[in-house]
């Protein structure tokens, strides 16, 4: 008997990269059913990329479907990034999307349906190593989105693929002429996805009330006043404060070192290569280790008493920093060869090997 082809729903966004995504595995051969979710959306571009996602599924003659995940969305997403600032963190709503929506509710709901597995647009690769998935940085180092899928395990990676994490950029949008798709010369979104046009202080006014408080210099002196700490994130410089210096050409840029939401302060340092804006080591919580610790060892990774030898980053986009992986009686600790400057409460850092393998995360302390 000939084996069953396989199907797979492609997470499409409307935008070129998911797009192309579906493209190649329907030339694969596989059969590709096309999702666009609803989330939560301020400012109405979701009525055009839905639009613009059915355009590409008729394109590729593929079915398409429209999950209604709005309230779930605005639950764990939403919700979860509002607090975190109500908190005094810099929460990460992408990686929460991930882990909870597309990675979560979508792949859910498409094997309820009859799915062999699903698809995103997203800049990343999967392979096996050791007989089990493993994930790993895209090709193209300018758009790697791994940095924001650490939360998956090797169950959910099993059942996902990334097609166009083997390719640049520039090669997907010829992919995209090539495939004649609607989007090929879409821009791509920008920002936190739900927000759009929105900025995210104008949003987060309508949840947390503004409140003036003083802005702080590392000795205590007042240098100027914000309305609300929790708006601020640490190694943030437009703070409404100006370091007028103590001469000519003296004056540094002021980035803000640490708040504090109960007593509503901004700490500022003047200088981003100042030392308060630097931090040794992390304490993290919610570490997944996508692989674990014993096939860490077994693969003859740098091993030290104090923990693994890794490389990691604390921010999308920086550059990886060699750093030490602990387990301690607390919880997992990440130490830096160097300082890092710029770290924040809240957001993510991610554990990599030499090769782009994706170690695991942690969300920072």
């Amino acid at each position: 008997m000939p084996r069953k082809q396989k199907t797979i729903f492609v997470a499409m966004s409307g935008g070129v990269d998911s797009s192309v995504a579906a493209a190649l595995l329907k030339k694969q051969g596989l059969n590709v059913v096309g999702v666009f979710m609803r989330c939560v959306n301020l400012d109405g571009c979701a009525v055009k990329d839905a639009e613009d996602a059915r355009r590409v599924a008729e394109h590729l003659d593929i079915p398409f479907y429209v999950f209604d995940l709005e309230d779930e969305y605005r639950r764990r997403v939403v919700d979860y990034m509002i607090g975190g600032y109500r908190k005094g963190t810099t929460p990460n709503p992408d990686v929460m999307c991930n882990k909870e929506i597309k990675f979560g509710l979508f792949l859910k709901k498409a094997c309820a349906l009859g799915a062999d597995g699903i698809a995103t647009g997203h800049y990343a690769r999967v392979r096996t190593v050791q007989g089990r998935p493993a994930l790993f940085a895209a090709k193209d180092a300018n758009k790697d989105q791994s940095y924001f899928l650490w939360t998956l395990t090797p169950e959910v990676l099993k059942l996902c693929r990334f097609p166009i994490g083997e390719y640049l950029k520039p090669d997907v949008r010829k992919l995209a002429r090539r495939f004649g798709l609607p989007t090929a010369e879409k821009k791509d979104s920008q920002g936190i996805c739900f927000l759009g046009r929105v900025s995210l202080r104008d949003f987060l006014k309508a949840h947390i009330p503004e409140r003036t408080g003083a802005i702080l210099a590392a000795d205590g002196t007042k240098v100027g006043e914000h309305r609300g700490a929790w708006f601020y994130t640490v190694g943030q410089r437009h703070i409404g404060a100006a370091n007028r210096g103590t001469g000519a050409g003296e004056a540094k840029p002021l980035y803000v070192a640490e708040k504090n939401v109960e007593s509503n302060t901004l700490i500022v340092a003047e200088g981003d290569d100042n030392a308060a804006l630097h931090r040794k080591g992390v304490r993290l919580a919610d570490v997944n280790l996508i692989r674990p610790l014993s096939s860490l060892i077994r693969a003859n990774r740098r091993i030290r008493n104090d923990g693994i030898q890794t490389f990691a980053r604390v921010r999308y986009r920086q550059p990886l920093a060699e750093a030490t992986l602990a387990r301690t009686r607390r919880g997992y600790t990440l130490v830096f060869k160097k300082p890092q400057r710029f770290v924040a409460a809240g957001q993510s850092a991610v554990f990599y090997a030499k090769d782009g393998e994706v170690l695991g995360g942690g969300v920072i302390l």
